[in-house]
């Protein structure tokens, strides 16, 4: 089964939806991993200093002995680092052959033979090397090894430093669930925006299919009637051919009737479009009232008028609609069961109240719900929201409510224009 083009729509903005997200949320995730990557990079690099500023001075401290091939750590044993943290320890690597040195200060617990590990393996590449080890509580610790020569430029041992990076690692985990979780709300803001901005960016095409569709419903409202009643003609002509003579004027008035409702139906489009404005004039709504009432045929219904001078500023042919559309409704539905209709209509002060006296409306209808496709007495309500329409489009506003000794009232209120001068 096909779909309709409304859910092509809604599956439209859930795609835009989807591709404005995921692009975003692909940036942020991007953007988050370089945040945390950066964080992780400079942790490192603060305990790097501090390591360095260790291996560095006890490198120089350190005296290598060429006549007995000893290596020297008198002046490490005075000098401050010896009693702070970070620790460190001078151990023998590659072809070096002295005893192993600890710092006085011992900040965190390592085994000695996992930093000898790290020193011969510097002693041998000649060059600094950096790890992460476990230490007692398996907490994480920064290591840095510093190879160490001896006078004749051979790499003998390593000067190591240790020093905890547990809290460093700790801070890095929270940024890093901060940064992430900070992601995932903008993911979901972003999606919520995403969800809103291609409903605005559908929302015109949507619109437009709003309209075809109440376009093509209030067509075939309007229609219904004089396409009905020219077929009926049209058969009644074809039985008795001696009544074509007679028939002709009222059919050529059906079709003038049929035409006048599609011009109506495409001025409102128009209208609703934005393509065109209201052809707003001084218009005699008493007179307009009148002259409806005499050309509408009342079906053995009892029709009434009370009217006063009335000016008001509208657009004639879509007034005229409007109240052709509240007749109709009166003439169809305003009735007890076999009998004939009876309406009456008042018009004063830009105000026409068309009242009947048949089984009144629903209470949806009268509490100003007036859908297009429910309103009660058997209507389909397609023709009270198009008076509805017609008074908001012009400013004014439509009640319906039910009279106390019965049925139907409806009260259409238009703008009142100043009489000229």
């Amino acid at each position: 089964m096909s779909r309709s083009a409304a859910d092509r729509l809604r599956g439209l903005r859930r795609l835009l939806t989807l591709v404005f997200t995921g692009i975003n949320a692909i940036g942020l995730i991007v953007f988050a991993w370089l945040l945390v990557s950066n964080d992780d990079r400079q942790g490192d690099q603060q305990l790097d200093a501090q390591l360095e500023r260790v291996t560095a001075v006890v490198a120089r401290l350190l005296q290598f002995d060429a006549t007995n091939g000893t290596l020297t750590t008198g002046f490490v044993a005075r000098d401050q680092l010896n009693d702070e943290c970070p620790q460190f320890a001078v151990l023998p690597g590659a072809s070096g052959d002295f005893p192993a040195y600890t710092s006085a200060q011992q900040c965190v617990q390592v085994d000695l033979p996992l930093l000898g590990g790290f020193a011969d393996e510097a002693a041998r590449s000649g060059k600094i090397e950096y790890g992460q080890i476990r230490g007692a509580g398996d907490r994480r610790l920064r290591m840095r090894a510093e190879p160490v020569r001896s006078t004749s430029g051979q790499y003998i041992g390593a000067v190591v430093a240790v020093t905890d990076g547990q809290a460093t690692y700790d801070d890095h985990i929270r940024y890093t669930l901060f940064v992430f979780g900070g992601c995932l709300v903008l993911i979901g803001g972003l999606a919520l925006a995403g969800h809103f901005f291609a409903g605005r960016a559908i929302r015109p095409a949507a619109a437009a299919l709003e309209q075809q569709e109440i376009l093509l419903a209030e067509t075939a409202h309007d229609l219904r009637t004089p396409v009905a009643a020219l077929r009926a003609l049209a058969e009644t002509s074809l039985r008795h051919p001696d009544q074509t003579r007679e028939l002709l004027p009222r059919t050529v008035q059906l079709a003038s009737r049929m035409g006048g409702i599609i011009d109506s139906l495409l001025v409102r489009a128009r209208l609703a479009a934005g393509v065109d404005d209201l052809a707003i004039q001084p218009v005699w709504l008493d007179q307009l009232v009148t002259g409806l009432v005499e050309d509408t045929p009342a079906g053995g219904a009892s029709v009434t008028v009370t009217a006063a001078p009335s000016l008001v500023q509208v657009d004639p042919g879509l007034v005229q609609r409007a109240i052709g559309n509240l007749l109709d409704n009166a003439l169809r539905y305003g009735r007890q069961p076999d009998q004939p209709a009876i309406v009456h209509i008042t018009v004063a002060g830009g105000r026409v109240t068309v009242a009947d006296h048949g089984p009144g409306v629903e209470d949806a209808v009268a509490d100003g719900t007036l859908d297009r496709f429910t309103s009660g007495s058997g209507s389909t309500g397609l023709g009270l929201s198009i008076v509805r329409w017609v008074a908001q489009a012009h400013g004014g506003s439509l009640a319906v409510y039910n009279a106390d000794e019965g049925g139907a009232i409806f009260e259409l209120v238009l703008p009142v224009a100043s009489p000229r001068a």
